[in-house]
């Protein structure tokens, strides 16, 4: 068995939050300013690619946007970005070790089109070319649990694209062996995945929740119940706190979530308290 760094003081000092808690510890990008102190390099490497979601969005949103607002919990920097823009541009090599080498890969394929109007296509590729980047990752859980969030998003979109007359194998993104059984069986009722993966079943009752805001809370709650199995026996391992990574990152979105919806609620209240005031005729 591998020796696996442990982080005893650091995990028991952690304070414990539920899928239903309304208050977060401390943010995302707070965590990760805590990890980049505490972290072996090693264990430091594997987190790397969980945190690359967010330098994902910020070189999709500078190459449609020169401008855009980049992401903070982003590692690449708005000059680096442009400067590996231009370096693909002059089909020049990327050469720098912390970029992955997806990223020269879907540059190229964007710089080869003229046209981007069909944007959803594009964040399909980088999702593909991310989460297969992803799976090769050398820790057995955070493989899975890149290949969970494929897969999940690979089924619910076959479920829907079936639904709307869609093309199910146009929906269907990455490389793994579900993604290939898909595709090739896209006419099927359980597109020949059925036997192949336990949860099928019960991603297909996910997808039966008419409420959009429900649906989704019911699939957060479906990869935090997954990670919490998967990472029972990881106490005070690297295993340990990816599994605490994810699941902050998963309330992080619905506490900012019900704080806008408040918000939203609020400032309708609000205006409707003002349409139902009667002002004086004399004033």
């Amino acid at each position: 068995m591998l020796f696996k760094n442990q982080y005893y003081y650091f995990i028991s000092g952690l304070p414990d939050f539920l899928f239903d808690s309304m208050k977060l510890p401390f943010t995302v990008e707070e965590f990760k300013a805590m990890l980049d102190e505490v972290l072996k390099p090693d264990d430091k490497k594997l987190l790397s690619r969980y945190f690359l979601k967010y330098d994902n969005d910020n070189l999709f949103n500078m190459l449609k946007n020169k401008d855009a607002v980049l992401h903070l919990t982003g590692k690449l920097s708005r000059e680096e970005i442009v400067a590996m823009v231009e370096k693909v541009k002059a089909d020049h090599p990327i050469k720098n070790k912390e970029i992955p080498p997806y990223y020269e890969e879907f540059i190229k394929v964007w710089l080869s089109d003229e046209v981007h109007d069909e944007s959803r296509l594009w964040e399909d590729l980088l999702t593909s070319l991310y989460m297969d980047y992803g799976m090769e990752v050398k820790n057995s859980l955070i493989s899975k649990w890149f290949e969970l969030n494929l897969n999940i998003g690979n089924i619910l979109s076959a479920i829907y694209a079936r639904k709307y007359g869609m093309d199910v194998a146009k929906v269907i993104v990455g490389n793994n062996t579900l993604a290939k059984i898909i595709r090739e069986n896209a006419g099927m009722r359980d597109f020949g995945i059925s036997q192949e993966l336990e949860y099928f079943d019960a991603l297909q009752r996910i997808s039966e929740e008419p409420d959009i805001y429900e649906r989704e809370r019911k699939i957060d709650k479906f990869r935090w119940d997954w990670l919490e199995e998967n990472s029972v026996f990881d106490y005070f391992t690297i295993e340990y706190i990816f599994a605490y990574l994810c699941k902050l990152q998963i309330l992080e979105r619905w506490v900012n979530l019900n704080a806008k919806e408040g918000e939203r609620v609020f400032r309708e209240l609000i205006s409707n308290l003002k349409n139902e005031i009667q002002m004086p005729e004399d004033i």
